[in-house]
């Protein structure tokens, strides 16, 4: 195995520790949620793309609208989704992330962060600053890829269909 590949495979190694040791704080707002897997999927679409038509949502999950509709609704009641008329064309209705469904997606993205914390504080500054580089770099190329998908690259979504995100996060 070349050095590269050596070192990469050490590293997703590391990452997948650290993964299973941070599972149960990540997990905690998830299961606290009481979403169901699809619930989960609309939530995070709408987090990427800003919100979008009925029509667009149903056709990144696959689902027929009539199903969609159901399963908005059930969000809706609960305050973590809104709809409103597009103001292009009132026959659209547009679906969004409410202030409470964007605090909850962030709460589940961004768990574990105060364990984190406290791990990162146990380092050496000489390991902070390898560990700020290493993830400046990760960003920076993310942030690449990422820019090349909002300029319409297919991406795939839940079900394993074929989707473009407009102005993805």
């Amino acid at each position: 195995m070349a050095d590269n590949e050596r070192l990469i495979a050490d590293i997703m190694g590391a990452q997948q520790q650290l993964q299973h040791l941070f599972a149960y704080d990540r997990s905690d707002p998830l299961f606290a949620s009481q979403l169901t897997m699809p619930q989960l999927k609309i939530l995070l679409l709408l987090y990427r793309s800003g919100g979008t038509s009925g029509r667009q949502l149903a056709g990144w999950l696959g689902v027929s609208l009539a199903t969609l509709s159901g399963m908005v609704d059930r969000l809706v009641a609960h305050d973590l989704v809104t709809r409103a008329e597009d103001p292009s064309d009132r026959r659209v209705r547009r679906i969004s992330l409410s202030p409470a469904g964007r605090e909850l997606i962030s709460r589940i993205i961004t768990a574990g962060a105060d364990k984190h914390r406290r791990l990162l504080k146990k380092l050496t500054d000489e390991e902070l600053l390898t560990v700020r580089d290493a993830m400046v770099a990760l960003v920076r190329v993310a942030t690449e890829e990422a820019a090349g998908k909002a300029s319409g690259e297919v991406e795939r979504a839940g079900g394993g269909e074929d989707v473009v995100v407009d102005g993805g996060r």
